[in-house]
């Protein structure tokens, strides 16, 4: 019966906080002072976690001097959820008169009594005979109830501080934010999302304050305070679900598991004549600062006040821890800061007062120093002026001690050491690692490394320039030593310690950089191996077993350089022997030599190229292009070659060969396992390659092939030129002699040029890009027409397409007819210029008088030539 109610709990609480969520606490409501008395001691309640039986109450409630309503405060004392409490456990206050309104209430917390509980009612006939009737009738219910509104007042406490630390450093220094934030959310227990600090600091803020209630870590010391004194499996029920997700707020919101839980319980308590609504107490010095969530009603039903007081239970001590425990603190430094967690409440409220640090020296005496939490520097910070340098001696011993509420309670121990002379020394390896040209780590050791204030770096001109610097061990430091400009040579760290008048020099020298010597790989056989590392630009040569390498062609590849290095006598390189373990004396170009250990690999992997044949698609053939060089193969076509393997002599099933152009830019793995390798015997293969499916249309130019054997890749060798073959349909030329012809088809930019020769004199070249389907072309030759492709130019290829002769057009004919016209025209006007010109006169015969006749046509007009007589018609015989 008692699992069913549980589960009937469960799902009406569900339902409930899938129709609305609870109101924020946001309105301001009245002020409580409350002073806690024990034995001789007095202390406010905002430095009082818990109370004990015998705690003298002194409880007032301060209201303005304007205020009309009459508040009737009650104070009651719980003793558990199952035991309804004694009438006389209820304490009456008329707080606007009387001795009341004067002098406040004051309660002794009887014995038995667990919960301390305040009310303010609103003045009515039988108020108080009501308020006591309702606790005692669901006592359960009121001892949950005190325990959610501590609990959310100390979570509260906790997002407060938070809250006004991020507003305030926002309104004052916004760029300490990213610094900062990370330890106040350690101090107080804050979930921080990372990403709102990689944000531009004026936007951080308002990202770091979102979701605000959802902020709040569970922190196990303020349940243990306000530890739950309710039994029974539905209580238990309702709690676990107020925190899962399925609810809707996750994990992270003890806070708003609280409040869900008030919002819960306060309902229930709903009657005609009264309702309660919670109070959350804020501790603003000796006073409690009410904030409610809900406006009180002075009609019926009226609002009651619930305020929750410190549960009467035995101290919750601060699980206080040093968040670094082997670290060693500095105790010549003017403010020591102690880094602490474990307990965020000792950041949010005043319950850990009058801490002090205390200091024993190696002669046993103490000193006592006041300790304050600081949420922002993430621990206790401790004034260490008052202190002599050297008071307590070199090595001393700290610890926190201090009160929680009422009870003393020790801390975390620290150790703390003076600046003194230590012995600082280079750490082991950073003798030669600084490298000038560049900023350079090395590293400092000592026996604490505490109390460093700065160190500075000294050149030989005397000149001094801040290093950065951190501590990364209680005995060493890292120095980013500024060596942009340096020059190499001898120079000084000044480490600055705090309470030391006088920096400790520290001598160390600076090189150039050597770079790195990561491997040297050669295989037996080889003439030149390549060297890895860097810096290998300062590498002069490279020596083993008197062969001299020197440096050859250098590469850079994801920040390591790859230097080839050439023998100068292969001969000798050659003869290495596989396996033989061997040193390698490398020199630098400023004299400096490194040795490398090294083996010798064994000899790559070989084979040699049989045979090759070349099966054409038909689209190769449709291209209508003979190819005049057999080592060009067409794109969409399939190569099979055949290798004899030469080393190793036999072949296995895991070797590969890969197929690439020169620049690797496109390459294709053929493997035995594929069916691209196909073993004849153990020392022969077919190897067959489809260009077209290994590297798509776009790949052409030299192709390229190597043998792999476990990882070992053997020497390229060429292969064949990958050629892209265009479609070519017809070749038309007209009748026309002098017209040219037309060359028509596809992908026509794969041309680069047409001849009609095969020596290309009178070629005919493509256009880049071009992108019609046909072109104009010589010509043809003897009917033949030819082709350089643009993947291959350097090959002159025919085209097997016939010529078809076009039949004249009527324009042709036209043409050709204006053209004889026009050549029968220019005859004819030669021949009438010859007409009009006279003959030139005919030298005279011997005896013959050049005179003219009587009739004065001279004596050459009888002598016409056979042209005239043609023309004139004359058809007289010569």
């Amino acid at each position: 019966m008692a699992l069913r109610s549980a589960f009937v709990l469960c799902a009406l609480l569900f339902c409930g906080l899938a129709t609305a969520n609870p109101a924020p606490f946001d309105l301001s409501g009245p002020t409580l002072r409350v002073v806690v008395t024990r034995g001789s001691e007095i202390l406010p309640a905002s430095e009082v976690p818990n109370l004990a039986v015998g705690d003298k109450l002194w409880i007032k409630a301060d209201f303005p001097k304007s205020q009309s309503a009459h508040y009737l405060m009650v104070a009651a004392f719980l003793s558990g959820s199952t035991n309804p409490p004694p009438e006389d456990w209820f304490f009456p206050c008329k707080t606007w008169k009387g001795d009341c309104a004067r002098d406040g209430l004051t309660v002794t917390v009887p014995k038995g009594a667990q919960q301390v509980m305040v009310f303010l009612a609103p003045e009515t006939n039988g108020d108080f005979r009501t308020l006591v009737d309702a606790v005692r009738g669901r006592p359960g219910a009121f001892v949950r109830a005190s325990q959610d509104l501590n609990q959310a007042a100390l979570d509260r406490s906790r997002l407060d501080r938070y809250l006004a630390t991020i507003r305030n450093l926002n309104d004052h220094n916004p760029y300490e934010i990213k610094e900062i934030t990370p330890l106040l959310a350690r101090s107080l227990g804050i979930k921080v999302d990372e990403k709102c600090l990689d944000r531009i600091p004026e936007l951080q803020a308002s990202c770091l304050m979102q979701g605000q209630e959802s902020l709040i870590l569970n922190d196990g010391h303020s349940q243990s305070i306000v530890e739950a004194l309710t039994s029974g499996p539905g209580a238990d029920l309702a709690l676990a679900a107020s925190s899962t997700p399925e609810a809707g707020y996750g994990y992270y919101s003890p806070y708003i598991s609280s409040i869900i839980d008030i919002a819960r319980i306060f309902d229930s308590f709903h009657l005609a004549q009264y309702q309660y609504i919670p109070a959350l107490a804020s501790q603003k010095g000796a006073a409690l600062q009410l904030t409610l969530n809900s406006p009180p009603s002075f009609h019926d039903p009226k609002s009651v006040l619930v305020i929750g007081l410190p549960a009467v239970e035995k101290a919750q001590l601060p699980p206080l821890h040093a968040v670094d425990p082997n670290e060693i603190y500095c105790a010549s430094r003017d403010s020591l800061v102690l880094p602490v967690e474990g307990a965020p409440l000792v950041f949010s409220t005043g319950y850990a007062h009058n801490v002090m640090l205390q200091l024993t020296g190696s002669d046993g005496k103490s000193v006592y120093l006041p300790a304050s939490a600081d949420g922002t520097q993430g621990g206790y910070v401790v004034d260490m002026s008052r202190v002599q340098s050297g008071q307590l001696g070199e090595s001393i011993q700290a610890v926190l001690r201090g009160y929680w509420g009422f009870e003393p309670f020790s801390g975390p121990d620290f150790q703390l050491r003076n600046a003194h002379a230590a012995n600082w020394t280079l750490a082991d390896g950073d003798n030669e690692s600084l490298i000038v040209g560049r900023q350079d780590t090395v590293r400092l050791k000592a026996d604490s490394v505490s109390c460093v204030d700065g160190i500075m770096l000294r050149d030989p001109s005397g000149k001094q320039i801040k290093a950065d610097w951190k501590a990364v061990k209680p005995d060493e430091v890292e120095v980013k030593v500024p060596l942009q400009d340096a020059q190499p040579g001898t120079m000084t760290l000044l480490v600055n310690q705090y309470g030391a008048k006088q920096p400790l020099p520290i001598s160390i020298r600076a090189f150039s950089d050597a770079g790195s010597l990561d491997t040297f790989s050669i295989h037996a056989g080889d003439a030149s191996g390549v060297l890895v590392g860097t810096r290998l630009d300062l590498v002069s040569q490279l020596m083993i077993n008197g062969v001299v390498f020197t440096p050859g062609e250098l590469k850079t590849d994801q920040g390591k350089d790859r230097l080839t290095m050439q023998a100068q006598d292969a001969a000798t390189a050659a003869a290495l022997k596989p396996g033989a373990s061997v040193q390698a004396q490398v020199t630098l170009n400023d004299g400096r030599t490194r040795t490398l250990n090294i083996n010798v690999q064994a000899p790559r992997p070989s084979v040699k190229l049989m045979d090759k044949s070349v099966q054409p698609s038909q689209s190769s053939a449709a291209s209508n292009i003979r190819l005049a060089n057999a080592d060009e193969l067409p794109q969409d076509a399939r190569l099979t070659f055949s290798i004899r393997a030469v080393s190793p002599a036999r072949f296995a099933r895991d070797q590969t060969i890969e197929v690439a152009s020169p620049d690797q830019s496109f390459s294709t793995v053929l493997t035995v396992a594929s069916g691209a390798i196909r073993l004849e015997n153990s020392k022969v293969a077919l190897v067959t390659l489809d260009p077209a499916k290994a590297f798509g249309f776009s790949a052409f130019g030299p192709l390229q092939f190597r043998m792999t054997d476990d990882g070992v890749a053997g020497d390229w060798q060429p292969l064949a030129t990958l050629v892209r073959l265009p479609a070519l349909k017809t070749i038309k030329c007209p009748a026309t002699p002098d017209l040219a012809c037309q060359l028509s088809g596809s992908d026509l930019f794969l041309i680069d040029s047409v001849a009609s020769d095969p020596s290309f004199k009178h070629a005919s070249p493509v256009p880049d890009g071009f992108p019609g389907y046909s072109l104009l072309v010589p010509r043809p030759d003897a009917g033949r027409l030819y082709v350089k492709l643009r993947d291959d130019p350097s090959v002159t290829n025919v085209i097997t397409l016939d010529v078809q002769q076009l039949p004249p057009t009527p324009e042709e004919l036209a043409a050709q007819k204006a053209r004889a016209d026009a050549e029968k025209a220019k005859a004819d006007a030669e021949k009438a210029r010859q007409q009009q010109t006279p003959p030139s006169p005919a030298p005279d015969a011997p005896g013959t008088s050049s005179s003219s006749s009587p009739d004065g046509s001279g004596s050459n007009a009888a002598a016409a030539t056979p042209a005239d007589s043609a023309q004139t018609g004359d058809k007289t015989a010569p």
